[in-house]
């Protein structure tokens, strides 16, 4: 059973979501077990302090590197050895290729800032990985870290009620999105479903998808045709100050 450690100030906040669809899933089937961890239990100053000013000045504040390191140590004392991420804009995107990479890991470690980044030695002392979700900013990790893993976990065999559903997804093949879906009822509004999905015919409707798709990924998403120019997680993306983990 993989093993997914979220480092976060709201375990309360992402339990509560994990006890829906797949996270649930992966729960009650004993593919996964998430465990959200509070790392400002590790503080040791009466505050319960995690955050201070950056040296050189700037607004804000950081997150100190402590309790995270003593939370990440402990966590690694009682169960071994985890690949850890830190989510931030200037790591590689994250992708479906890398949540099937991510999917073959027996212990997973997903660490959730606040405010404005962590301290990077921090980052560099344990070997975190960075990666980002997209091209914008949001006020701490939670979501992100969610989006990382449900992309993650519905991948891992058995979760899903038919598997087929993951394998046949957007992005599932390469940068292409998926074909449009049609049920019943068969006229819904005056519009017909396409009449080829009616005909029974397995090779032209698995033709007639594969046309589909490609149609609208060229229309829709030009840019997903060229390879990710950002690297994979892990790869340098050249110097840059502490990060952001807000995205």
């Amino acid at each position: 059973m993989a093993l997914f450690a979220i480092l976060t100030l709201f375990p309360e906040a992402l339990e509560a979501y994990a006890d829906l669809g797949v996270l649930r899933l992966a729960r009650d089937k004993q593919l996964a077990e998430i465990r959200f961890v509070d790392f400002r239990d590790f503080t040791r100053d009466r505050h319960r302090t995690v955050d201070d000013r950056p040296f050189g000045g700037g607004p804000g504040m950081v997150l100190k590197p402590e309790p995270i390191a003593e939370c990440i140590e402990w966590l690694e004392r009682r169960h071994g050895r985890f690949r850890k991420l830190a989510l931030c804009p200037s790591g590689p995107l994250f992708r479906q290729e890398t949540a099937a990479e991510l999917a073959r890991e027996e212990r997973l470690l997903i660490l959730c800032g606040r405010y404005e980044g962590f301290d990077q030695r921090l980052i560099e002392h344990f070997g975190f990985e960075t990666l980002s979700v997209g091209d914008f900013v949001l006020a701490g990790g939670e979501l992100p870290a969610l989006m990382v893993l449900e992309a993650t976990l519905r991948l891992i065999p058995g979760v899903l009620g038919d598997e087929r559903s993951a394998a046949e997804d957007s992005f599932s093949h390469g940068a292409e999105l998926d074909h449009p879906h049609f049920t019943r009822p068969r006229v819904f509004r005056g519009q017909e479903v396409p009449e080829v999905l009616l005909s029974g015919d397995h090779a032209r409707i698995a033709r007639w998808r594969a046309e589909q798709a490609s149609r609208r990924t060229a229309a829709r998403r030009p840019d997903g045709l060229r390879a990710d120019d950002r690297g994979s997680p892990g790869a340098s993306d050249g110097p840059h100050t502490t990060p952001d983990p807000r995205t």
